[in-house]
């Protein structure tokens, strides 16, 4: 999974010989999972038609402020189309668009969507070498920098003028590369290692039983998934669970019981920046396991139970660099005791969940949680996604990780 997965990049063609790329730069973003949008002035059209990046973006393309063909004259708001997207990438970008941009100068539909963007902006410029190297163009690019775009600088190679030079536009593959590479640069926990921990654990009582709960390790994966499109490095161990939608960037590695589960963060743990215990680990094992199968007898059978590892704990004890946030479900004295477990595991966070709450806790693709930090601070929050759980929980921890 890219980091630009799901995100919604508006591309803006301007009327180049390069223009004829953007066919091919709305499939290298919609490969790595984006939603295109295409806005183009109205000369881009004498190189690359609205129809083929139509079809290629299952959208419509725009390039007038109203549909003419429309008997109603419908609108085109450049304002939602601004509003709208996450990044707005500007490929090609010849010198009179750029000059117009910097100079705030908006007469046609793409510039005026460029002033009302509120998300990053990435702009890739093609033209001859001469117009590349001029010094109004050069004082362009600067002004550009200095208002917050990015420039997505140009190649040297064979122009449309037939020479050779500097000018001609970043290959679309490129250009998304330096987008991804950006992006991940600047998000908060690049650099971070983080480790999650999800999923129940089983504990065997023959070969074919065994103690579990109902956990699916939802939570866990989204919180995973949340650190990586954050920019961490992530290490989820995850207990049996059948779901598999993972970032590209998670590595997961699985187990089956506290034992195994323990073993992989004792091995990761002293690395790790930010640790999340969400897992639902079982207090109890089975004494004795049975190598064959328990026939059944009459009469009632007990089995004898010994206490697993308490790995949060153990991360307690052992934090030194670590930000630690750890998991109490609760039926009854929520606050309370969710406090006291904070203080006991020596925890930075503590994410309360009550089984008194509908749409929380287990199997459902929704949680209710309260946040407790180390100062005492209770944060209550709606019912909403486990995956906006996750980004209140590293809201939190962004907040307070200094």
């Amino acid at each position: 999974m890219s980091i630009l997965s799901e995100k919604k990049v508006l591309i803006g063609v301007t009327a180049g010989i390069a223009a004829y790329k953007a066919a091919f730069l709305v499939r290298a973003f919609i490969k790595k999972g984006a939603e295109v949008k295409v806005v183009m002035t109205e000369a881009a059209k004498d190189f690359v038609t609205p129809l083929t990046l139509s079809t290629l973006s299952k959208n419509p393309v725009h390039s007038t402020f109203y549909e003419k063909e429309s008997e109603n004259e419908l609108w085109n708001n450049h304002v939602e189309l601004g509003l709208w997207a996450d990044y707005m990438v500007i490929a090609p970008a010849t010198a009179n668009t750029l000059s117009k941009m910097a100079h705030g100068k908006s007469d046609n539909l793409l510039l005026a969507t460029y002033l009302s963007a509120k998300c990053p902006i990435y702009f890739a410029p093609a033209m001859d070498l001469d117009m590349y190297k001029h010094p109004s163009t050069s004082d362009t690019f600067d002004k550009l920098k200095s208002f917050g775009n990015v420039m997505i600088p140009a190649t040297s190679g064979e122009l449309a003028s037939g020479l050779v030079g500097k000018g001609r536009m970043a290959e679309p593959e490129d250009i998304v590369s330096f987008l991804e590479k950006d992006v991940l640069d600047k998000l908060p926990l690049q650099g971070k290692k983080v480790v999650v921990t999800a999923g129940p654990t089983y504990e065997s009582i023959d070969p074919v039983r065994f103690i579990g709960n109902h956990s699916t390790g939802r939570m866990g994966i989204e919180i995973a998934n949340h650190a990586a499109n954050l920019g961490a490095e992530v290490i989820l161990v995850l207990g049996p669970s059948s779901l598999h939608h993972f970032n590209d960037r998670v590595e997961v590695k699985r187990v089956t019981n506290a034992a195994s589960m323990f073993e992989v963060v004792k091995e990761v743990y002293e690395d790790v920046d930010v640790a999340i215990a969400s897992a639902a680990v079982a207090d109890y094992k089975p004494k004795n396991c049975s190598d064959q199968k328990i026939k059944k007898k009459e009469g009632d059978m007990f089995i004898e139970l010994e206490r697993t590892t308490d790995i949060l704990k153990w991360m307690g004890d052992n934090k030194s660099q670590q930000y630690l946030v750890g998991f109490a479900l609760e039926t009854q004295n929520e606050i309370e005791n969710a406090k006291g477990k904070l203080k006991r595991k020596n925890l930075n966070l503590i994410v309360l969940n009550s089984l008194n709450d509908k749409g929380a806790g287990f199997k459902g693709k929704t949680n209710k949680v309260t946040l407790i930090n180390h100062k005492d601070e209770v944060k209550a929050f709606s019912l909403k996604s486990k995956a906006d759980v996750a980004k209140d929980i590293f809201n939190e921890i962004l907040s307070n990780e200094n």
